[in-house]
């Protein structure tokens, strides 16, 4: 029997000071039975980073053809293609011929590191595409924040982003971005 996947609630307020972005957000989140806490909460705050209107999460790790996040515009056209993780570099070029904007966040310290130097080459050739590399240790911390009902505020401001709930210490979300999309 196949196992089925953990449903958690999340209500985020975003104030994001550098898109001018302030919204609450109420999402259902799927974790899947392979997936952990680290990860699943590096995808909450990749929609927090992105936020907008239509940024919905996908299947990601349930079928190879979507990503963790995605933003569609009105014809159902992707704008924006997101992967948290270290998918390998083919998964990378396709969502680039997809979509306007990918973005891959990866974290695991020294296993992102290794990752990112197997795939640089092939990367860096994608004008589309950018990479950002959590610091290492913010992806634990973020999986002590993960309840299956949680109350997040997300605070984005020049260039830095805080996380936190009613419950625990804030969490700071530090990254290093190894690829830019191109100009």
């Amino acid at each position: 029997m196949a196992l089925k996947s953990t449903i958690y609630k999340a209500e985020l307020q975003i104030a994001d000071m550098d898109r001018h972005y302030y919204a609450d957000h109420a999402l259902t989140v799927a974790r899947h039975p392979s997936e952990t806490d680290e990860r699943m909460m590096v995808r909450l705050v990749a929609f927090a980073l992105f936020a907008h209107e239509r940024l919905e999460f996908a299947k990601g790790l349930s079928d190879t053809d979507e990503p963790d996040l995605w933003q569609k515009d009105l014809t159902g056209a992707v704008q924006k293609w997101i992967e948290a993780g270290q998918p390998d570099e083919k998964r990378i070029a396709k969502a680039s011929s997809r979509a306007d904007d990918v973005v891959v966040i990866a974290y695991g310290g020294k296993t992102s590191d290794i990752w990112w130097q197997a795939v640089r080459g092939k990367i860096e050739r994608l004008r589309n595409v950018r990479v950002w590399s959590l610091a290492p240790g913010t992806a634990e911390a973020l999986a002590s924040l993960a309840a299956r009902t949680m109350r997040l505020q997300v605070t984005i401001q020049d260039g830095a982003a805080w996380v936190g709930s009613t419950d625990a210490e804030p969490v700071a979300i530090e990254w290093t971005v190894l690829k830019a999309p191109a100009a």
